[in-house]
């Protein structure tokens, strides 16, 4: 079995030291500068075109988990603050769902280039109350600038259908509408796109949204509605509210006020659950994106140096802080040794860090809950056998909310990792002999978001990807979001999708229209 203690000690002196000279350099800079200072919203929300504090002015504080250091402070909407914005939500809906799709098309497009335009400063913000390195922070802005243009696209092409009728003389169509005041709740880990894979469906068939954003990171989505008012959106047709000790009550409000027609989530399976049962006492349409096990197989098949760039790439983005990271990594054992040195050299050469510091690839955790469920799942995968074979240990010396790439070897079934979601740097690799016994595996977690596979067998890739219980399937691939690709999963990963032509549809209902008498009228 793969150990290389030896590689483990050396490294982390390695990446210790290199840390320390990062975070020294940095410590005697400023706070990051934006070219356009109004991007950055303290103490307002924005709620019908206009910038506004809680009512009762009472606000939250929201520090850099890089450095723990304040970065600003938000209000705290209550209920009855969120009330009034969906009250302004359904008025702006009225006028805004007659407009043709040709000009909300126009509205979305001149938003996605004026996001385009202060891309820099969009993804100051994200590193800023984020921690993501600020090289990811700008995919992500350009990933989500992306989904507005995908579906300023679509808006002028949202078509229903006429239906042969088994009645004669008469003649049926169906119409496609929108579903009316949508409620969007989205987490921390993508601030920007996250917003924008909901709010351009939403806009493109004409639905006004209130939005709430995450307590953690609240100061992109404020930048994007103050873009969202430079782009000519009418008032109150976006709105963007935040909460942090209120988030129950606001988000009750949202689940329940009868005015909101549809919820859309993206989270934990635990709160989704909630929010599906608040939201049963008015009927809404729901779309959920919840959490993910995902599993990673590689066959002895597999081209290995690509497995391991895919196993890279699907692992430790966002230091591994997505809902579709490789949670669980599968290699058959023909090819476990190669792949775990192949692997634990490429995470060996990470670069821990402030994510403003040239060089740097993996930030710190969002916070200290996160960093202690990390260093709980290593301890316990050591504590039932597993192997560190790099990293395992906080950075304290960096920070708080710092911990070290991971590699895990000899990792079982027994193990927490195995069952729960880490949301971490840590990547565990367990040993399969069988494509029966890994697929039986990879099916026994409860949710089903996200799944990978490399091999080079076209047999196997139809009927591994066929039998995977996952929504999506990554071939070959460790990554697999696309605006035109549909988002989300199947069991307790949620339902409903995001993204591409039938994202469109969560957030449309079908009106059927039927005709009577033709037939008679044609007699005569």
């Amino acid at each position: 079995m793969f150990l290389h203690k030896a590689l483990s000690v050396t490294s982390r002196t390695a990446i210790r030291s290199s840390q320390l000279r990062s975070f020294a350099r940095l410590s005697s800079t400023m706070v990051p500068k934006l070219k356009d200072p109004s991007l950055f919203k303290q103490n307002v929300c924005y709620v019908n075109g206009e910038w506004i504090p809680a009512s009762s002015g009472k606000t939250f504080e929201i520090h850099d988990p890089a450095t723990s250091k304040l970065i600003g402070s938000a209000p705290e909407f209550s209920a009855s603050d969120v009330s009034n914005t969906i009250t302004h939500a359904a008025t702006a809906f009225e006028s805004f769902r007659h407009l043709t799709g040709r000009e909300r098309s126009k509205l979305l497009r001149k938003w996605y280039d004026l996001v385009v335009a202060n891309a820099e400063d969009l993804a100051t913000l994200i590193t800023w109350e984020n921690g993501k390195p600020l090289a990811d922070a700008k995919g992500e802005v350009t990933y989500a600038a992306n989904f507005f243009e995908w579906f300023s696209e679509e808006a002028p092409r949202i078509y229903g259908d006429t239906i042969p009728s088994s009645v004669p003389g008469n003649r049926v169509f169906t119409i496609k509408e929108p579903v009316g005041v949508c409620g969007l709740i989205t987490p921390w880990n993508f601030p920007a796109a996250m917003i924008t894979r909901k709010i351009g469906p939403a806009l493109a068939v004409g639905c006004s949204v209130v939005v709430k954003a995450p307590g953690e990171t609240p100061f992109t989505p404020l930048a994007l509605a103050e873009l969202a008012d430079r782009a000519g959106i009418p008032k109150g047709v976006v709105n963007v509210i935040t909460a942090n000790e209120n988030t129950v009550e606001v988000g009750q409000e949202l689940t329940t006020n009868p005015t909101i027609r549809k919820i859309s989530f993206t989270g934990s399976t635990g709160v989704g659950k909630l929010l599906m049962k608040q939201c049963s006492s008015t009927l809404k349409k729901l779309s959920l994106e919840l959490g993910g096990n995902a599993p990673f197989i590689v066959f002895d098949d597999a081209d290995v140096d690509l497995a391991v760039a895919g196993a890279i790439a699907s692992k430790f983005r966002s230091s591994g802080q997505t809902c579709v990271c490789a949670n669980r990594i599968f290699v058959q054992r023909g090819i476990y040794d190669e792949f775990a040195a192949k692997f634990a050299e490429k995470v060996k050469a990470f670069k821990v860090g402030n994510g403003f510091e040239d060089g740097i690839t993996h930030g710190p955790l969002i916070h200290h809950r996160a960093i202690d469920k990390v260093d709980q799942h290593v301890r316990d995968a050591e504590s039932k056998g597993a192997k560190v074979v790099l990293g395992g240990h906080k950075l304290p010396d960096l920070g708080e909310n710092f911990f070290q790439p991971t590699v895990l070897t000899g990792m079982t079934t027994e193990m927490a990792m195995a069952h729960e979601e880490t949301f971490g740097p840590v990547a565990g690799l367990y040993p399969f002999d069988t494509e029966e016994e890994v697929v039986r595996i990879a099916n026994e977690s409860p949710v089903g978001l996200a799944g990978y596979f490399f091999s080079r067998d076209l047999e196997r890739v139809h009927r591994v990807a066929e039998h995977l219980e996952v929504g999506m399937v990554g071939v070959n691939t460790g990554l697999i979001s696309d605006p035109a690709s549909p988002f989300g999963g199947v069991k307790e990963s949620g339902f409903g999708r995001e993204g591409s032509l039938y994202g469109i549809g969560e957030y449309q209902v079908t009106k059927m229209v039927t005709y009577g008498g033709m037939g008679k009228r044609l007699q005569n």
